[in-house]
């Protein structure tokens, strides 16, 4: 979404499963654990999305243009944050 790519193709799925199994430390492999720490979701999506967004672009689908220089910043302006009004 955020470089504005209509399709999807293969090498975008695997640009995903890099940049996910690359946020896995090794501590958490020592503990057995084959996905990195759900606390952590927001900071792992942006990179996630940077990674395929960078991927997009490096193929030519990409209709955002000019390129982000941050793909990562951008991703993290681009998400939904939830704000919820205390009603108590």
């Amino acid at each position: 979404i955020i470089s504005g790519a209509i399709r999807v193709r293969d090498e975008m799925l695997l640009a995903a499963s890099e940049a996910l199994a690359a946020r896995v430390s090794q501590e958490n492999y020592d503990k057995g654990l084959i996905y990195p720490p759900f606390s952590n979701i927001r900071q792992i999506s942006a990179h996630i999305a940077a990674n395929v967004a960078a991927k997009a672009y490096e193929l030519g689908l990409a209709s955002h243009l000019p390129r982000p220089k941050d793909l990562v910043k951008y991703a993290e302006s681009c998400m939904y944050s939830p704000g919820y009004r205390n009603y108590r």
